[in-house]
């Protein structure tokens, strides 16, 4: 858990420079800063208030399909908030079970099933993140791919611009925006 708080501090002031941080392919420390880059894209996003129940009502962080994070994003999470709301990550084993979050996260072993995933997310007030090239094709918001060793951020910007999310020009400038 240590690891990953210094982490999280190593990570956010870089984010604001550029977010392409070193990482292999799939292992456990791409998916320590995967982590850490989901609690902090949720600093620079706005979700308006209609997109809570109650005043405290958690910000939830959902995970559809397999996690390949493990404890790593409970770890990230742990003791953080949104706007004085805890943190909280859902579970969905199947695109039909996907209820309300804020984020959602698709890992690659989605391959086959996105278009169904993003179809359930459509018209919700739910950041889309995903991890593969053809992410941002099917209609995701932002995609972490790897790529010459690196973890690098795209934005569909057709996208995100449609959906009723705010996005500091923080991350916008860190990423590669694709229309």
């Amino acid at each position: 858990m240590e690891f990953l708080r210094r982490l999280r501090f190593l990570i956010t002031p870089l984010l604001a420079l550029a977010l392409t941080a070193q990482a292999a392919p799939p292992s456990p420390n791409e998916y320590a800063l995967k982590a850490v880059f989901l609690y902090n894209v949720v600093r620079f996003v706005d979700w308006p208030a209609s997109a809570f129940s109650s005043r405290k009502d958690p910000l939830v962080i959902g995970i559809v399909g397999p996690d390949p994070f493990g404890p790593l994003l409970y770890e990230a999470i742990a003791g953080e908030t949104y706007q004085g709301r805890p943190i909280t990550v859902a579970h969905y084993a199947r695109p039909r079970d996907i209820r309300h979050c804020h984020l959602l996260f698709v890992g690659r072993a989605n391959h086959d099933r996105l278009d169904q995933i993003l179809a359930k997310a459509a018209g919700q007030t739910m950041l889309t993140v995903g991890e593969t090239d053809y992410f941002l094709d099917h209609g995701g918001m932002i995609a972490l791919t790897a790529y010459k060793n690196r973890v690098h951020l795209q934005i569909n910007g057709t996208t995100l611009a449609k959906s009723r999310l705010g996005v500091s020009s923080k991350l916008l400038q860190v990423a590669q925006i694709r229309y």
